[in-house]
Parts: structure tokens; sequence; C-alpha cells
């Protein structure tokens, strides 16, 4: 094989980082370099960027970044140049101790595409260590019959380098009785032997010193020594030998100290002081030293400091059995450490989000998390779990990269946020688990509109309220939250008797509080239909609508309104018949009155408030009835006055008042007689309209005379010439209805009646019979039909009731006068005038 040519250390350096950044695995999908150890901080490894076909501006607008596991980062990511440099002081032995080969393996993230790269980074050793030995100085015991060619095996020196770097030989220094013989063991390693070349002399040199030097392959080379010191004694030619060459023993990490994990024992052939052996631990650096414990007298090996699997996994122990004199043999004792399941699970959370709209689409990722065991086997097989019925799952990457993504729709009004409880558990038995927990918000979406706790609302006011009144208030609510769960409010717009409604009710668009804008009037009207509008401010903005009916409760504000009796309009008086043979009892009028009101304060009762005689007349306290309570006697006056009042039920009470004039009488003369001074007092704003009515009445009343005289004259003329009074159905010509106008503020009735009038010519005194009439005013009811309309009779008629002809009329009419102004119409004797009949007299 040719040799290599040689560079300088420099140049090599530099070659070395070049070949391996060259390597690209592309199967695994890893980057591989290659760096010397002890570099400086900031030195060159490799071009990540162009390796990975990234342009090294976008590094960090891509989000690269290293993530590791748990130790210290040694590399370091240049963000103006894509390379990778070391982070600090790189020490192979640290790392590694004596393994052959050492690499740092760590994963790059791009964060843009939650994109996982692995890299790995051989540290290759450099000549920075020396060999050593144990001890610096040996002393040797060798018996002057020892003969040539007898070995003795001399300290092992170690070199923690590796390689062309680690201990390549032993030189011994020159002398007249020794030489090095170096042999190989199973193991690779060299031990070196000294070798008796000639026999000794104790007493031609008891001592003799060596230097044995132990040398590197590096360059330069380094080396180290060993004094040796040989005492010349007699007579020990065996040297202990070990039962086995090599002990090999495997014990549980969590053996508990104190333990007992191997004896070893070796025999000398000798005899006496000469075969007492004892036991020493070859002292090599490293922390095996420490760990364990040997007996020196016995070869016990028990455990002083706990083993750890993750740390070492196996131990090897270099143990010398010596004799009495001097002589040694050496064995090793290799303890193979048996991983136990002592590690639970480690998270490192790569990177995660604290918030997710609600509105995600399924497959969002919220995390990328890396999951470790540093126990080994089956106590390293790790399974990810997350709680049952939640809208997420786990995607599995490489290298035990897990994606914590959603699984449906998330709803922020049910559940605003979520503590989700990451559960990680190796294989091991018992088995070891560990939880990790990640609070993610659920941030809210403009999704819902408002809404009203009811589907209607009622509400009530009272009339004649002020304005501004609050009088009801409705309320929305929006479960989303923030401007999304702001809630307005407004009116629909809508008339109400031909005006806006906004005219009427007004609303807080902040509080959703309606005032009145006007009194209200429940006469007028007593319910209004609302609809009432409740928007959010989300984007866009949703709403949703609820009626409300506004129902205006009555007040009383309206007195009794007096239908019948209704004050006349024409001056006259209005009155009312009560004959002098009423019973008790007897329905003379009713009084009618109306109430705007409604409810009991609509609710009337009627009260006679004055009479000109107490006790002859009474009110109905419901119907408005007006009685006789007792009968009428002839000293009662012809003309009564009743004032009525009627009252409501309202708080505070309201009340009209009415006066009633009854004329009490059997006749119609005895009516007549006392109709002058029956007056109702005229409003002076009506006295014009009252002249006008006298001067009419007077012209009527001309006309009337003349009229009734021209019959007069007519009828004496046939009186002479028939001389006797024919029958009065005979004589009397058919006439209209007559109309009786009111005079003197006496006012007409329409009266429908039936009567008898008997006349005697002779007689001293005529009979008017009035039987009970008969009504058509529906204002009344059918209890007061027997009560006697008022009788109008016109004065100019009074002063006509002599004339002969007027009785031929007044027989026409049906009317019969008790007058003994009229005598027999013919000397013949007495005539009769008997008429039935029935008309209306207005």
């Amino acid at each position: 094989m040719a040799a290599l040519p040689k560079f300088s250390p420099g140049r090599r350096l530099v070659l070395r980082c070049v070949l391996w950044a060259a390597l690209w695995e592309a199967g695994a999908g890893q980057i591989r370099y290659s760096v010397p150890e002890e570099i400086d901080k900031g030195a060159f490894v490799g071009n990540i960027a162009k390796d990975l076909g990234w342009e090294p501006l976008a590094l960090a607008e891509r989000g690269v970044r290293i993530v590791s596991r748990g130790r210290t980062q040694l590399f370091a990511l240049n963000p103006r140049s894509g390379a990778l440099v070391t982070a600090g002081r790189i020490d192979r032995e640290e790392l590694c101790a004596q393994s052959a080969r050492c690499a740092v393996t760590f994963n790059i993230l791009l964060e843009d595409k939650m994109t996982i790269y692995s890299v790995e980074v051989e540290i290759t050793d450099i000549n920075d260590n020396s060999p050593r030995f144990g001890v610096e100085e040996l002393e040797l015991k060798v018996s002057e019959t020892t003969t040539p060619g007898f070995r003795i095996p001399l300290k092992s020196a170690h070199d923690v380098d590796v390689g062309e770097n680690t201990l390549q030989k032993y030189e011994l220094n020159s002398n007249d009785h020794f030489s090095l013989d170096v042999r190989r063991g199973a193991d690779g390693n060299r031990y070196p032997e000294l070798v008796l070349e000639r026999a000794l002399d104790r007493e031609e040199e008891a001592v003799h010193h060596l230097v044995l030097v132990a040398s590197d392959g590096g360059n330069p080379v380094r080396s180290g020594t060993c004094r040796i010191r040989v005492k010349v004694l007699d007579a020990n030619d065996n040297a202990p030998v070990f039962t086995q060459p090599e002990y090999r023993v495997s014990v549980p990490e969590n053996m508990p100290l104190g333990t007992r994990i191997l004896t070893v024992t070796a025999t000398d052939a000798d005899e006496g002081y000469n075969a007492q052996v004892s036991y020493f631990r070859e002292q090599a650096p490293g922390e095996t030293a420490d760990v364990f414990e040997l007996k020196s007298t016995s070869g016990d090996i028990t455990i002083m400091k706990s083993l750890d699997y993750e740390k070492a996994k196996y131990h090897e122990i270099d143990i010398e059995a010596q004799d009495g004199p001097g002589l040694l043999t050496r064995t090793k004792v290799i303890v193979t450490v048996l991983d136990v399941n002592d590690n639970a699970p480690e998270f490192y959370m790569t990177s995660a989000t604290s918030s997710v709209l609600e509105d995600s689409p399924p497959g969002t990722i919220i995390a990328l998390f890396n999951v470790h065991d540093r126990d080994s086997g089956q106590n390293a097989f790790i399974t990810c779990s997350l709680p049952e019925k939640l809208p997420f799952k786990l995607e599995r990457s490489v290298d035990n990269y897990y994606r914590l993504v959603t699984t449906g729709a998330l709803d922020r009004e049910e559940f605003s946020f979520y503590n989700i409880t990451l559960s990680a558990k190796d294989g091991g038995n018992p088995s070891l688990s560990t939880d990790a927990h990640l609070f993610l918000q659920v941030a809210d979406i403009n999704d819902n509109p408002p809404i009203f706790p009811r589907a209607s609302y009622s509400a009530y006011v009272l009339e004649n309220n002020p304005r501004g009144t609050s009088i009801f208030s409705v309320l929305a609510h929006d479960p989303d939250s923030d401007d999304n769960a702001r809630v307005t409010y407004s009116l629909a717009e809508d008339t109400l008797q031909g005006a806006p409604l906004s005219s009427y009710i007004s609303i807080n668009s902040d509080t959703g509080v309606l005032y009145a804008l006007r009194s209200f009037d429940y006469e007028q009207f007593q319910d209004l239909q609302l609809w009432v509008t409740a928007s959010d401010s989300g984007s866009p903005p949703l709403s949703s609508n609820v009626s409300l009916s506004l129902f205006v409760l009555d007040q009383n504000d309206n007195m009794p309104e007096i239908l019948y009796p209704t004050h006349p309009t024409d001056g006259s008086t209005g009155v009312e018949l009560a004959p002098r043979s009423a019973e008790p009892g007897y329905l003379v009028t009713k009084v009618v009155a109306v109430d705007k009101d409604s409810g009991q304060n609509a609710w009337l009762s009627y009260r006679l408030l004055k009479a000109s005689e107490p006790g002859l007349f009474s009110v109905g306290l419901h119907t408005g009835e007006v009685r006789t309570a007792r009968a009428l006697v002839d000293r009662d006056a012809l003309k009564q006055s009743l004032v009525v009042a009627v009252q409501d039920h309202g708080q505070p009470p309201l009340s009209a008042t009415v006066t009633l004039t009854i004329a009490v009488a059997d006749s119609i003369p005895d009516i007549l007689g006392d109709l002058g001074s029956i007056h109702t007092p005229i409003d002076p704003k009506d006295s014009d309209l009252t002249l006008y009515l006298v001067v009419a009445v007077a012209a009527v009343s001309c006309v009337f005379l003349a009229f009734v005289i021209v019959l007069l004259a007519l009828r004496l003329r046939r009186w002479h010439s028939s001389r006797r009074l024919h029958t009065a159905g005979n004589g009397l010509a058919g006439l209209p209805a007559s109309h009786f106008v009111g005079a003197d503020g006496v006012r007409a009735f329409l009266q429908t009646y039936s009567h008898e009038v008997s006349l005697t010519a002779d007689s001293h005194r005529s009979h008017l019979i009035f039987p009970q009439p008969n009504y058509a005013d529906t204002l009344i009811s059918q209890e007061s039909c027997g009560k006697s309309e008022p009788l109008l009779v016109s004065q100019d008629l009074l002063e006509t009731k002599e004339d002969p002809k007027l009785l031929e009329i007044l027989c026409s009419h049906k009317i019969m006068f008790d007058s003994q102004a009229f005598q027999p119409l013919t000397s013949q004797g007495h005539n009769n005038c008997s008429i039935r009949n029935e008309g209306t007299i207005q």
C-alpha cells in the first residue's frame, strides 16, 4: 500500500473538513459533516444553505433554527452566510471518551413548513493528549536467581486520543540487564513487558533504575514516562496467576451501593511470603476508578457509586495480583451495565401556538414537539396519546417528532380554551410516563347573532305618562366576545295613525331601554306593536328581532257624559210627566250616561243629589231610573225639580250632574195652567235665538187664531142652519197630526200615544183620559215604557178653548178639555161628542 503524501496540520484539517462536508446520505435524508475537536468558536463546519438548496438571506424569513434535546448546543447557524459554525469549544474526549467514532446529531427545523432535517457532525480527534502511566514510579523486586528471559509485565500507559493519536509504542532506556518487549492483547492494546536479558547479581548491583517511555503517533509526537526501580531479591521465581484471563459480569444500573458484584482470585506457586497475593487496581484516568472498590486482600469488587446506563454502558477494571516479593500478573474485569427503566420520557416543545381561530380547517397544526427517553431498547419505546373527546390528534414524524393538529371545527362558544394534556409512555415494565400541558385559546369569530331570552315581550304603561318616561327594557345576549358581542338596539320603522313610530317611542341603542316621546291617550289607541332589532358589532354584523306589544292602561281622565236627557239647544225646557195616580215605584224617566274610560273607570253609579221635594222620587244606583218613591198626593207641587249626579269608580272619581223637571198632573188643563211657570234658564249666548223663536211663535199664533176664527164663523153659520149639533165624526174634517211647537222654553218630544175623549155639550165637566203611552225611543229600556213623556201645548190654544169650532178641531185630534164654557150647540138638547182614536202630537 502506497504511503499517503504528508501535509501540514492546517492543510490536513481543511482537507478533512472539505471531504466530510461533501458527504450526503441520499436515502436517509441526513447531512453529515466532520470537524476536528478543539477548534475555535465560530469555525466553519459546513454550508447548510447550499447543501439544502436555500438562499442564505431567506434563512431568517423561513424560521430556520437548530433544535436538539437535553444537551449543550455545540453548533450555530450564521444568518448571513447560511453556514454551520461551532458555538464553542468541542472536546471529543469529553463527548465520546475513547469511542472509535464520535458523532453529534441534531435537527434543523424549517418553521414555515414544519420540516425537520437531521444533521450529523463527526468530531475527529487531534493529538491533544499525551500517553500517561498510572504511576510515575514503579518499583519491581526481582530475585537474583531469576534466569534470563524472565518477563515482568509493566504498567501500561493510557492515551485518551484515538487512532494514530493514541499510544503507538513503548521505549526503554538502554541498559545491560533488561530489554523491552511489547505484546498485543486480545483487545488490541499494547502491553509492555520487561525481559531479563542477563542474570542479576545483587552483590554487584542491588537496584537498577530504568525509564519507560510511551509515545503516540500524532504530529508532533507526544509521550509519557514512568520510572522503574528494579530491586534485586532472592529466590522468588513464580508470579501470581489469575483463574481467568478476563472476567465479565453484567450488573443492573439500579444495583444498590455496597453490593459485591465479583471476586477475582489469583494463586502463586511459591510458598510463604513469596506466595502472599495482594490485589491492586491499575490506576487509569476516568470515572471508573470512583465507581468500584477492590478489596486488596479478598479480591472482592463492590459498587461505590451509582451506575447509570445512560452515562456508561460498560466499565473496564484492570486488576493486578502481586505476591509478597513483588511479582505481579494482571487481568481485566469488564462490567456491563444493564438498562433499567428509570427514565421517564421527556418532552421538548419545538414550536407551539397559543391561539387558534374557531373556524380553522381540520388539520391545522397547533404544536410540533419531540419526545425522548434516555433508556434503551424496549424501555425507550415511546407511545404518545391525547385525552379522549378532544378535537385534536397526533401525527408522528421522523425521529420521534409529533405534530398536534385539529380534527374538526372548533366552537369558542362551547369551549373557549383547551388545556391539552399530552401523555408519553415508554415500553418498560413497569412503564413510566410523562405529561405535558398545552394551553390553547380559541379565538372568536362573529358566528352568533344576538339572542333575546324570549320570543316576544309585553309591556304596560299608564296613559297620560310624562314625556321621556322609561317604559321597558330589552336585553339580548351574544355568546361571541369583544366587538362580536357588543350589542346595539334599534326600532323597526313603522307608522301609527299616520305618524312615524319613532315620534312615539325611542330606544337607547346601548342599553335597550325604551322611552316614551309623548304622552299616550288610552282613548286614542290601546296598544302598540313594535319590532326591536339587536345587532352586534362584528364584521359582517349579525342581528335578530323580537316583537314587543306595548299596552296603554286606562286612567280615570274622562268624566261621565250624559246622553239623556240632553241639554236643550233651542231654549226649551224638557219636562217629564208623572200622573198623580202613579203608584210607588212608577218609572218616570231614565238618566242615560256613558264614560269614555274603561274598566272600573267606566263603572257608573247614579244618585239623587238635590230634589225640590225630598222623598218623592228615587234614582236607581246602577240603572239611573227615576221612580216615584211614594204615591202622589194633591198637595204635591205640579213642578218638581231633581238634580241627578252620575259618578264613575275611578281614583279619584269624576262626576257629572243633570237637572230634571217633572210635571205632576192628571189632566192637560192642570198642566197647561202651570207650564208657563216652568222655565229653564237660558244661556245669554242664546238670547238672540230666543228672540227669533218668540217672533216666529207669535206669527204662527196669529195665523192660527185667524184660522180658528174662520172655522168658528163657519161653525156658527152651520149651527144656525141645522139647529142641531151633528155627530162629531160627521163634522170633523181629517187633519194631519198637529205639531205643537214649544213656547216659553218648553221642549217638544215625539210621542206616540193612544187615548179616549168624551165631550158633552151641556155637561158641566168633561173628562180627559190618558192611558199608558207606547214609546219607541231606543235609548230607554223596556222597563221605562210606562213613563209619561212631556206634553207641550201652546198657550194660544188655551185662549181659544170656548170656541165651538175649536171643539170640532179638538175632537178631530181626540182631545177633550174639562171646561164649563162648552154649552149645548143647539136648543134641541144635549149632543154628545164621543171619539176614540189614536194619533201623534209633536
